[in-house]
């Protein structure tokens, strides 16, 4: 069952009311009469020697659990401020399993404007006002809003600004199908093309549908190997009998069935470039094979009684954590250091703010190129809020396979809210998508481990202020050096 939330800034006249010799219309004390919650969060820019007195008094008037967060602003009408404070609350009220509410009232019209924004947007939630003249009622807002908050210059540092400003990186075409304003996407943009003019090995990690082969076939294609060939290989389809043939070829008659001499992907890449995609799925018996090639620059086809010289530049890709693998004895350590020179750690979509929508519109006219049907189809503000408000598990593939079937549902020239709705596949109880997982087909406990430890940290963390004593206190961890461990294990950001 949800709880009942009301969310609110402490404001001047809520403040007088508990020192007031005469009852005061104040918005909070006036909204709690008025409509029942289970539970109060409240924000504070005062000080708290003018809180701590109000709350004790708010508490013994209405009996309800209340929370107060002191957040320090700017000033009380610094927008920026004013939306990471909110921002972060409702963040974490988002994940709780609660009907949440806003009360606009109380604060500056700064504090107002923010708590529309957001709760118009990023967060489903009901909006109220109260005043002495209209009483408690639910705010009435006539009109759609779409926005998506994308960090400002002003929190790049220098390198990175530098590195934003790199002519070379913006202009190169290689890379123009990176679609971002992201900042930390922009920069691992700017890293890839510097890979892409070194002849060194590159490792891309990143859940799936990141975009792994995108930067993959960017880096092939803003290096000197560009006009020879780039082979893209699935390493978790390899069937285990015929890795060998694969990778370094066959000659007629080395087995049955090999009717004629059959070149390896290594040799098909020969001048250019080999792509291992599931990089972290090769069997151990593959991964000797796979070493020897890479650090002899030969291979021997199956059947073959000579070495055949290979020039391959090798870019690998995985969504496992392949030094927690090294350290677990899955993965060979010397392959790892061998492909792991260059680096790319891809962000899921729901980290890359400002991104969301940009893709969303991005992906919906590309597929108008591709199906006159949908020439000139917009998404509209409700539907690109619900689109925000998706963890995206499936990262830009599952967004894309979304919107083209909403398009399909669409029979106007805007896809409505209620076509993104069914066009979205809903996801079991994370309970059930843990703990019911078909054995039979195999499992990684580890990334089931890790899943929950990068879920449930940040969160603690973030509800603690981010003191690491209270988080771990929160997690049942003994200290917050066993935080520190765990963070570190698990590459907890």
């Amino acid at each position: 069952m949800q709880q009942r939330v009301l969310i609110s800034w402490i404001g001047e006249t809520d403040l007088r009311a508990a020192t007031s010799l005469v009852p005061l219309d104040a918005p909070i004390s006036s909204t709690l009469q008025a409509i029942r919650f289970d539970r109060i969060v409240l924000l504070c820019s005062y000080p708290r020697a003018r809180s701590e007195p109000y709350i004790e008094w708010l508490t013994r008037t209405t009996n309800l659990p209340i929370e107060c967060h002191h957040e320090s602003l700017l000033s009380p009408v610094d927008f920026e401020s004013i939306y990471q404070a909110c921002d972060k609350h409702l963040g974490i009220l988002k994940g709780a399993n609660v009907d949440l509410s806003i009360l606009l009232s109380p604060g500056t019209p700064a504090m107002q404007a923010i708590w529309i924004l957001l709760g118009k947007t990023k967060y489903v939630a009901k909006l109220y006002q109260s005043s002495k003249e209209q009483g408690v009622q639910e705010a009435n807002i006539p009109f759609e809003i779409s926005a998506e908050y994308t960090p400002t210059a002003t929190k790049l540092t220098t390198t990175q600004l530098t590195q934003l400003s790199n002519d070379d990186v913006v202009s190169d075409a290689a890379f123009d199908s990176i679609i971002t304003q992201n900042p930390v996407m922009q920069r691992l943009k700017s890293q890839a093309y510097i890979l892409a003019k070194r002849e060194v090995p590159v490792l891309i990690q990143g859940e799936t549908g990141t975009g792994k082969e995108l930067f993959a076939r960017a880096v092939h294609n803003a290096s000197e190997r560009s006009d020879k060939p780039f082979v893209a290989v699935n390493c978790g389809a390899f069937p285990t009998e015929l890795v060998d043939s694969m990778l370094f070829g066959h000659k007629k008659g080395a087995f049955t069935g090999a009717s004629s001499d059959q070149p390896g992907y290594f040799q098909q890449a020969n001048g250019g470039t080999l792509f291992l995609d599931e990089f972290g799925e090769l069997a151990p018996s593959v991964q000797v094979r796979l070493l020897r090639a890479l650090q002899e620059g030969v291979v021997t086809p199956v059947g073959a009684s000579k070495e055949v010289k290979v020039d391959v530049r090798i870019i690998t890709a995985t969504h496992r954590n392949l030094i927690q693998a090294v350290q677990d004895g899955h993965f060979r350590e010397d392959l790892f250091y061998r492909v792991a020179v260059g680096v790319l750690t891809l962000p899921p979509l729901r980290n890359r703010q400002g991104d969301i929508t940009l893709l969303a519109d991005t992906l919906l006219a590309d597929m108008a190129t591709q199906d006159t049907a949908l020439i000139g189809k917009k998404i509209s503000s409700n539907a690109k809020n619900i689109i925000l408000s998706q963890p995206w598990l499936g990262n830009i593939r599952e967004l894309r396979s979304t919107i083209l079937r909403a398009s399909l549902w669409s029979d106007e020239d805007v896809i409505t809210e209620e076509d993104i709705r069914q066009a979205l596949f809903e996801r079991p109880h994370d309970s059930t998508n843990l703990l019911d997982r078909d054995v039979s087909q195999g499992i990684d406990i580890q990334d089931i481990i890790s899943d929950l430890v990068r879920h449930y940290i940040p969160k603690a963390l973030s509800h603690c202020n981010d003191s690491k004593s209270k988080a771990a206190k929160l997690l049942g961890l003994k200290n917050y050096q066993t935080l520190t461990n765990w963070m570190d294990k698990y590459d907890v950001k």
